[in-house]
């Protein structure tokens, strides 16, 4: 069984990759305060997508 046989880790690297997108334009100098509000969702994203990939196996998580 791979890593990417499961839908729980596919759906986790898909918010990992959706929550650092969002992170791009809050992180740049000259961003827009609608930029910087959108920094919490995306720490959000990144951080249920690692959840989903780091307890997709049976063995507890690291």
């Amino acid at each position: 069984m791979g890593l990417f046989d499961s839908t729980r880790v596919l759906a986790g690297i898909a918010l990992i990759v959706v929550g650092t997108l969002l992170f791009v334009p809050g992180i740049l100098p000259s961003s827009a305060q609608i930029f910087t509000y959108a920094l919490v969702p995306a720490a959000a994203l990144v951080t249920i997508g690692t959840w989903l990939v780091g307890t997709s196996e049976g063995s507890p998580a690291v």
